[in-house]
């Protein structure tokens, strides 16, 4: 029997305790250690992690004797506390989503990340949702990809501590905040890298009344990115955040010279009395003409400890295997801030209206 993993946490918020959660679902595993400024937040964590040690900051923390480290902060704090942590150990670590905000910072980690030598692995969870995983791994079925569009039309960003979601300058804006999840998965299903961005978005319904320090939200609601790949291929996302009441919150469709394959998942909040449905594929190939439905299901216990259908479980699960075997990272620094920097270009060509070109190889925006 191998020793548990000894966990620390930064950040209790939100999606800090759906990490302690799902932590909690797993044998091999203990959170020794938490940092966690806002009081109520702490309470909250110490509720689901008692045994924890609640500590004053990053330092305190890293001084825990730590085996791994998951960062689950505002997203403007990100790349200092990376940095911070790079400067200081070799702790493997699981950061959360987006890895940066800005192409400073892009290049920063970057630098910083060149000689690193243990695990930094990036929480984009969707690569882990058991239907998303069966989408990717159903995807020759389609013949040579060609297109690939991704609709999530859902409910508005929830509220956070001190409203830090509510500001493109803390959140990266919407295209790097909520997409930069649906930019990773158009790398991973169509096995290449972007090229150019055209993207049209604004605000348009959702925050327009609050106010925060007399300043109001400037964060997007709706919008629609267009992307080409360098293999020929042609990505679109199409996001709507005053959609709340739809059947399915994903949609995503790929499409080859040999057919179909979609993807439905619904959202973490349903209807009042009725039941939730389960995700579903639906296989559609051109010759013969005969759609195959395939319903997917996910542990009750994965599905009740997060609003990621099971991703964060699945996603520590392979976390955990990764610290132990030493093998890289299934979602790695790069991938992360190419993510980053796809939304970066949807925000940057939305604002102008014009196409904004990536040079994916040196990991920069080309103006």
């Amino acid at each position: 029997m191998t020793n548990p993993l000894r966990y620390g946490l930064l950040g209790a918020g939100m999606m800090g305790r759906e990490h302690l959660r799902n932590l909690a679902l797993l044998e091999d595993v203990k959170v020794v250690a938490i940092c966690e400024p806002n009081p109520g937040m702490l309470n909250k964590a110490r509720a689901l992690a008692p045994d924890a040690v609640f500590v004053a900051d990053l330092p305190a923390l890293l001084d825990q004797r730590l085996d791994a480290l998951v960062i689950a902060t505002p997203n403007f704090t990100h790349c200092d506390q990376l940095l911070t942590v790079l400067a200081a150990c070799q702790v493997p670590v699981l950061i959360e989503k987006p890895l940066v905000t800005t192409e400073v910072d892009v290049t920063r980690l970057r630098r910083a990340l060149a000689d690193r030598a243990s695990l930094v692995w990036v929480g984009m969870e969707y690569r882990f949702m058991p239907a998303l995983a069966a989408f990717d791994a159903k995807g020759a079925t389609v013949g040579q990809r060609r297109m690939l569009s991704i609709r999530e039309h859902r409910y508005p960003f929830l509220k956070k501590v001190d409203d830090w979601n509510r500001f493109n300058r803390y959140s990266g804006g919407t295209f790097v905040e909520k997409c930069c999840h649906f930019f990773d998965l158009m790398r991973l299903f169509l096995k290449a890298e972007p090229v150019r961005v055209f993207a049209s978005a604004a605000q348009d319904v959702n925050h327009l009344a609050e106010r925060y320090g007399g300043a109001q939200p400037d964060i997007w609601d709706n919008g629609y990115v267009i992307i080409d790949f360098d293999n020929g291929c042609r990505g679109m996302l199409d996001l709507c955040m005053f959609a709340d009441g739809v059947r399915f919150e994903q949609e995503i469709s790929l499409v080859g010279d040999l057919g179909r394959l979609d993807c439905q998942i619904p959202g973490p909040f349903w209807v009042a009395g009725v039941a939730p449905e389960p995700a579903r594929l639906v296989v559609s190939p051109r010759a013969p003409a005969a759609p195959v439905i395939e319903n997917i299901i996910v542990p009750k216990a994965a599905m009740d400890a997060g609003s990621h259908q099971g991703a964060t479980f699945f996603q520590h699960q392979a976390f955990v295997a990764a610290v132990r075997s030493g093998k890289p990272a299934a979602v790695s620094a790069d991938d992360g801030l190419m993510a980053v920097l796809m939304g970066l270009a949807a925000q940057a060509s939305a604002t102008t209206g014009q196409a904004v070109e990536i040079d994916a190889q040196n990991f920069r925006l080309l103006r």
